[in-house]
């Protein structure tokens, strides 16, 4: 009997072979760390074609802590950023090249599971194309800036496709989630270490600058993930473990000074008292930290939220129910009430296209003026079907870890909607990577908690049956 190469193996042999030549002749004529830093370059891609696993892990660690390098300054994006290469861009690559080649050696693998999923997001995909090609033809899309950004909205949909392709079994689950975890706990204690400086802290790695509003939609995210966990966990250790994460995660939250990530908490919290089964223990600490914030809460932060409300009269600021806006939050909302009233408009169907219209720091006014209600119908569609997938699963599911991811991507999920209203939050790298990894996750539950029979396969450790009942309730 021929031993079996696996193809993963044959596809990393293959590929280290063809670039040891040319990549060693080219570090012989560079700096020392410049070669260093291609070494270690060339040893990720050669480790993440050798294991989709092992790749899955790079790019959970580099989805916040990697570097990234800025391509070019696209004038007039809507992003109001330059185009920017990631370390998990280039991992995230090799990953799928590989599923790719997969899939055409063992053809019983499947290109994707059908999931609840697939339809909104290939919906949401195809206006975002179609958009963005009437804006080159018309001339509100500029250069080829606004299908590199399509494509980046395409790639977070191409890591949730990994992660259902890829994940098999509940030990797996929990190596990822340990993982998940495991940068949270790193990004906040680089953010910790931010604040004697005085700055508003920022995610690792930002450039000049930096994001505090995505550093803290992020974190939201995470702190949702660990109460989650808390609240299902049975084990005394794990609980006391999961409180101090979420201590640690909640301090460089509060010192972003982000506003919008300060309205999304309320929202988590109150997902986890509707959906959570220890409904007595929250009401408590929601009531404790009611009275306990005024003596606990930092200077800075109270004097961040009731800026909003206190900020010096001058002109354009907004006045609504009586209360005076600050100037950021008035214009603002002055550039949604353009956006609705006055762009949208002029092009109804399908709107500017990605990156025609100018910038706009809310998540659904800019869909609508970027893609349209063809655009806005999809992506709607595509946030039902997955709070209802998410409810679903968290309804049946029994298993405490499962329940407990269930819960706080839940809660995560209605969190960061509400983040949207002042961010571009679904469409931003650092939030919507870990976002789409954890969906993957949360989505393949019922059928890690109650496998189907194993397809023969020609190599051992074959696929699962895909699990096209998932979407049926």
């Amino acid at each position: 009997m021929k031993p079996q190469v696996e193809p993963a193996t044959a596809i990393a042999v293959l590929f280290a072979a063809v670039v040891a030549v040319p990549m060693g002749l080219v570090l012989t004529q560079v700096s020392g760390t410049i070669a260093l830093g291609a070494g270690l370059l060339l040893a990720i891609l050669v480790a993440a074609t050798a294991s989709n696993e092992l790749a899955l892990y790079l790019l959970l660690f580099s989805m916040l802590l990697g570097p990234q390098f800025l391509l070019g300054d696209l004038e007039g994006a809507s992003l109001g950023r330059g185009l920017t290469l990631r370390l998990d861009d280039v991992i995230l690559s090799i990953v799928g090249l590989t599923w790719l080649a997969k899939t055409a050696l063992y053809k019983e693998l499947g290109l994707a599971f059908r999931t609840p999923l697939n339809v909104p997001m290939a919906a949401y995909a195809i206006a975002a194309i179609l958009a963005t090609g009437l804006g080159v033809l018309t001339g509100t899309v500029r250069g080829g800036g606004g299908f590199f950004f399509v494509v980046k909205y395409i790639q977070y949909f191409v890591i949730y496709f990994m992660v259902v392709n890829n994940l098999r079994d509940r030990r797996q689950f929990q190596r990822f989630l340990v993982a998940l975890l495991l940068t949270a706990a790193v990004v906040s204690v680089i953010g910790v270490l931010q604040i004697p400086g005085g700055e508003r802290v920022s995610a690792p790695f930002e450039g000049k600058g930096g994001e505090p509003n995505t550093l803290g939609g992020y974190l939201v995210l995470m702190l949702a993930l660990v109460l989650g966990l808390l609240l299902a966990s049975r084990s005394g250790r794990a609980r006391l473990l999961l409180g101090l994460l979420a201590l640690v995660v909640l301090v460089p939250l509060l010192f972003t000074l982000s506003r919008a990530s300060y309205l999304a908490l309320i929202p988590m919290a109150l997902a986890l008292l509707v959906w959570s089964e220890r409904k007595a223990p929250i009401a408590l600490a929601l009531a404790l930290a009611l009275v306990a914030a005024p003596f606990v809460v930092p200077r800075s932060v109270a004097d961040r939220v009731l800026y909003t409300f206190t900020e010096p009269p001058h002109g354009g600021q907004l006045q609504v129910a009586g209360f005076r806006l600050d100037g950021s939050t008035s214009e603002r909302i002055q550039s949604w009430r353009i956006a609705l009233l006055e762009d949208w408009p002029k092009r109804p169907v399908f709107g500017f296209g990605v990156t025609g219209y100018r910038f706009l720091d809310a998540q659904y006014p800019r869909v609508l003026a970027e893609t349209g209600m063809a655009g806005f119908a999809a992506f709607l569609w595509l946030q039902a079907s997955l709070f209802a997938e998410a409810l679903r699963v968290l309804r049946r599911t029994r298993d405490p870890l499962f329940k407990g991811v269930a819960l706080g991507f839940l809660a995560g999920f209605v969190a960061l909607v509400t983040h949207s209203i002042g961010a571009n939050t679904f469409i931003i790298v650092r939030i919507m990577e870990p976002f789409w990894f954890l969906t993957g996750m949360v989505i393949l539950i019922p059928q890690l908690e109650t496998p189907e029979p194993a397809v023969a396969s020609p190599r051992p450790g074959g696929r699962r049956a895909p699990f096209a009942e998932a979407g049926r309730a």
